[in-house]
């Protein structure tokens, strides 16, 4: 895998990834960012919420199960001296379909937080409490 980043302007920055995909980057206005876009500590946290529910979809999809939505709340908590990593990361999933086996619901969020799901493991190995619970709704 390959990024590029490059500064547009005061704040700002254009990442491009391998796959041809772009992304305006921006800081806060305290720093001169004008927000035309997610900060960086905000992508890291949508990238663990994205990599955590694609692995339950899909494992639930594996597991012949009937779903129809599932989305991540990511909330987190950051040290308050530089370099102000992540201490904490709460992914909660909210799991949408048909007749869902609970049991199966809680091992796709099991099996990605142990196993699978790259991002949040390599954030609890540098340090941060990562933690799942996840809720299972019937469709209507």
């Amino acid at each position: 895998m390959q990024a590029r980043i490059k500064w547009a302007e005061n704040a700002a920055f254009i990442g491009e990834t391998g796959s041809g995909h772009a992304i305006v980057i921006d800081g806060p206005q305290e720093i001169g960012g004008r927000n035309l876009g997610p900060r960086p500590m905000e992508l890291m946290l949508l990238s663990v919420g994205a990599c955590s529910a694609v692995d339950v979809v899909m494992i639930l999809k594996k597991s012949r199960q009937q779903i129809t939505d599932c989305y991540v709340e990511v909330t987190s908590k950051r040290a308050e001296t530089d370099p102000k990593v992540f201490t904490d990361i709460h992914l909660h999933f909210v799991v949408t379909g048909k007749a869902l086996g609970e049991n199966h619901v809680k091992r796709a969020v099991d099996l990605s937080a142990e196993k699978y799901c790259s991002a949040s493991i390599m954030l609890g190995r540098a340090g941060a409490k990562v933690t799942h619970d996840y809720e299972v709704r019937e469709s209507a």
